[in-house]
């Protein structure tokens, strides 16, 4: 019996080691099943919120929001700067809204860059809508220039648009939207304004009356309408004319262009500094002015200057008021 009872004892403390190594809550089959078993409960418990995730998105109708670049205008070009604004159509197809937490874009050409940045916090789009977001960036085009010296005004460079728009989708999570877009882009130079000369169709003190006929110069490698001409026209210090007319135009790129502009002033108004250029003294002259265009990428306010032209005036015979000196038809401009 004591040898029975020593066996005995012998197997419940082998028991008691096997039970303290796996565990209070032990199982007869070998530890490997056990690993296998628990790797499938945990592929089973994913896949469960896997099926639900699922079902609450076939459920409640979530789905991934679309965007596309519905538009990149110009509606301001300078000879210094271009606004632009990129539109981005943006379509929320869940129930509820979604935010937009980032924008950002960037703008290359050729693979150079040229503007880069992020607009944080862009808002929100509403539940089952469709929302126009707007990207307003500018261009500095000394910033270009300075950076990239092979490109000159008066050309049309062409650009790429990025925009990645960052949104965050309930049982989705954040997503990225990449969008691309290709177009052209000018780098706009200013007109060259010159006076080509003056014909005086009627002289006197008290009104005279001439066309003045400018050459315009189109450095871009693009088309101009002409719509509006603002000028100032100063003969021996003296205002001339200032005047904003409808002109209607076209001035094709790399081309020139001569546009008739009627004139009418008081000479004694003037003093007499001006009715001696009128009876045929050469004098200096002076214009200031802009030209308001269409160009294929939108309109453009072009400024132009001219300073320091010289010009000798003689009247043509058909004028009258002068004396018998002041023959002549011929009215050159001297620079």
């Amino acid at each position: 019996m004591a040898e029975g009872a020593d066996i005995q004892d012998r197997v419940s403390m082998a028991e008691g080691a096997e039970i303290q190594d796996r565990g209070l809550f032990w199982s007869s089959k070998p530890a490997e099943e056990e690993d296998k078993e628990k790797g499938k409960g945990e592929e089973e418990e994913l896949g469960f919120f896997g099926r639900v995730a699922g079902f609450i998105q076939n459920t409640i109708g979530f789905g991934k929001p679309t965007a596309k670049l519905s538009g990149f205008h110009l509606p301001k070009i300078t000879l210094e700067r271009a606004d632009i604004v990129v539109d981005v159509l943006v379509s929320n197809p869940n129930p509820v809204p979604i935010p937009l937490i980032d924008i950002n874009y960037l703008i290359e050409s050729d693979g150079r860059k040229l503007i880069s940045g992020t607009i944080p916090d862009a808002g929100t789009i509403h539940a089952h809508g469709s929302e126009t977001i707007k990207i307003p960036v500018t261009l500095i085009y000394q910033d270009i220039k300075d950076t990239y010296d092979d490109i000159h005004p008066g050309e049309v460079i062409p650009y790429k648009v990025r925009v990645d728009l960052i949104v965050d989708v309930p049982v989705l999570g954040r997503l990225t939207l990449p969008l691309e877009k290709n177009g052209e882009i000018p780098i706009p130079y200013k007109p060259d304004v010159d006076v080509e000369r003056i014909e005086f169709e009627h002289l006197s003190f008290e009104e005279t009356n001439a066309l003045l006929h400018l050459k315009v110069e189109n450095m871009n490698k693009f088309d101009l309408g002409l719509n509006t001409l603002e000028y100032s026209f100063s003969m021996a210090d003296a205002t001339i004319a200032n005047a904003s007319l409808g002109k209607s135009a076209k001035i094709e790129q790399r081309g020139v262009s001569t546009l008739v502009i009627p004139l009418s002033f008081r000479p004694k108004d003037l003093g007499s500094a001006v009715w001696d250029v009128i009876r045929g003294r050469g004098a200096g002259y002076s214009m200031v002015g802009k030209l308001e265009v269409d160009t294929p990428f939108g309109p453009m306010h072009l400024p132009f200057t001219k300073e320091g032209g010289k010009t000798k005036l003689k009247k043509k015979s058909s004028a009258r008021g002068l004396g018998d000196d002041d023959d002549d038809a011929d009215y050159s401009d001297e620079d």
